[in-house]
């Protein structure tokens, strides 16, 4: 009779909604995240690093439901027994940071940051509930000048990724703007009410997924997608829902008719007119740096879909020409966006701290590049010193030393097993080159160079394995003196 086993092997497994990043992806989006931070630099911004855990009230008004912390966010109780949560995004604690330091810091306070930020909802295709954010924000800064500049930032960044004019458009629109609509249709400024505008602002982002009527659904009592799933509505009156329905289609790919149209629409709404005259402003000086409708334009069906933002707001969306492998068209939409949010630093310290900024989603926009064929090429496996003589350790890394200097990727292979085992360590690496040297190689001062690629095709020609023993395809003795030289020849065919 056998033992039963107490202690099982845990079964390996990733959790859902969460993803394991290959090499390829990680050096994509650390290229990614240095050209985003070569713009922000130049802007004269800095850097900051939070811990990915703030006191769940520290995130703010914006999560579903206050009173149960775990909803919308991965939450757990410290000793202490206070609620802590893992950041949902970037800004708010920028938000916590900036209270805590306002004093010592200048203000305008600019600074950027890259890091993994944490949604519990329900995963999807491209859906993660953890992925990469890369910010920039200016906090103290009250002009409408500074919003303008978040927008500029936006291009830049677009323009630093590798886009190009006609690639990519940033649509602008304005909190105030929604919020006269609200107000004038009799929305109040209640718990209840704050609820309603959130509700109202997360049916109109699903506006470019559902359309008008699946939106309309949402702004009322609700809708049931094809899965069955039921997602309750904001719950506005007939009135309301024609009016927020009015306002998303008020754009013209002309600011200026755009604005015409808005000041029209909003009557006698003080918030209406505020948000008219934030737009004019910032048209003013897209206008004065050439940043024309090609680049910019004004979107009223834009309105983010987080509480906070309290006034301007603006995503970039590719609009580029992109298909999959079966030449269908695909809409990658918004692939980062931001605003202004004067209410969150003010919760911690009772007095108005004006702020905007800039956030992409870096998985989100890498995939996007990726579609458009428009990434870097990968870094190039490294070059692959096999240990053909383990007495010969310390001439390998001095090789490989010697190759690094020069920026080429090199690695000693430290495993165990003999040089055809070697051999298929790197063609699993998908190295180009493997370097073989004995003692009689050491002695006579010169390499054995392999080129892997060119092998593997020569090796189609060849029909027999004598032959391919006899010729030795892909395979040259260089001078010692001068491998550096012959492994750049060989990377650089």
């Amino acid at each position: 009779m056998s033992k039963k086993n107490k202690n099982p092997r845990p079964k390996a497994r990733r959790p859902r909604g969460f993803e394991d990043k290959p090499a390829d992806l990680l050096r994509a989006e650390r290229r990614l995240i240095h050209a985003a931070y070569s713009v922000y630099d130049l802007h004269g911004f800095e850097p900051l690093q939070t811990p990915a855990l703030e006191y769940a009230d520290v995130l703010g008004k914006f999560l579903p439901d206050e009173d149960r912390p775990n909803v919308g966010v991965f939450a757990l109780q410290d000793d202490d027994k206070q609620w802590l949560s893992l950041r949902y995004d970037l800004t708010a604690p920028l938000a916590r940071f900036v209270a805590e330091n306002y004093d010592g810091l200048a203000k305008p306070y600019r600074r950027y940051q890259s890091g993994s930020v944490y949604r519990n909802e329900k995963p999807g295709p491209g859906r993660y509930r953890e992925f990469v954010q890369c910010d920039a924000d200016s906090v103290g800064a009250a002009s409408i000048s500074a919003d303008a500049e978040m927008i500029v930032i936006a291009t830049e960044v677009m323009h630093a990724a590798g886009l190009k004019n006609g690639q990519y458009l940033v649509r602008v629109n304005n909190r105030k703007l929604l919020n006269g609509i609200l107000d004038s249709s009799g929305v109040p400024n209640t718990t209840e009410g704050d609820y309603q505008k959130i509700q109202v602002l997360r049916a109109i982002d699903k506006l470019d997924r559902l359309g008008s009527d699946g939106v309309k659904d949402l702004l009322g009592k609700g809708r049931e997608d094809s899965s069955g799933d039921f997602t309750k509505g904001a719950g506005l009156e007939a009135n309301a829902i024609e009016a927020v329905l009015k306002f998303t289609e008020a754009s013209s790919l002309d600011r200026s008719d755009t604005i015409m149209n808005l000041e029209k629409i909003m009557g006698a709404s003080e918030q209406g007119k505020s948000g008219c005259e934030e737009l004019i402003a910032i048209d003013n000086i897209l206008n004065a740096t050439d940043y024309g409708p090609d680049k910019v334009i004004f979107d009223t069906s834009i309105v983010r879909g987080l509480g906070y933002y309290t006034g301007p707001v603006f995503e970039a969306e590719l609009v580029a020409d992109i298909r999959d492998k079966k030449g269908r068209p695909v809409r990658i939409g918004s692939i980062g966006g931001g605003g202004r949010y004067d209410d969150l630093v003010s919760r911690f310290r009772g007095q108005p701290v004006p702020a905007t900024g800039f956030s992409f989603g870096v998985s989100r926009f890498l995939s996007a590049l990726d579609r458009m064929n428009a990434l870097e090429e990968v870094s190039k496996p490294p070059v692959i010193i096999c240990a053909f003589d383990r007495t010969l350790m310390g001439d390998y890394f001095k090789m490989a030393a010697e190759l690094r200097a020069e920026g080429i990727r090199a690695e000693v292979f430290v495993g165990a097993g003999n040089i055809t085992k070697q051999m298929k360590y790197a063609d699993r690496r998908s190295s180009q080159i493997a370097i073989l040297m004995g003692e009689d190689e050491l002695k006579n001062g010169v390499v054995t160079l392999k080129d892997l690629y060119l092998g593997a095709d020569m090796a189609k020609a060849i029909s027999s394995n004598e032959e391919w023993k006899s010729s030795r395809p892909a395979q040259q003795e260089v001078s010692r003196d001068n491998l550096v030289a012959s492994v750049k020849s060989i990377l650089n065919k």
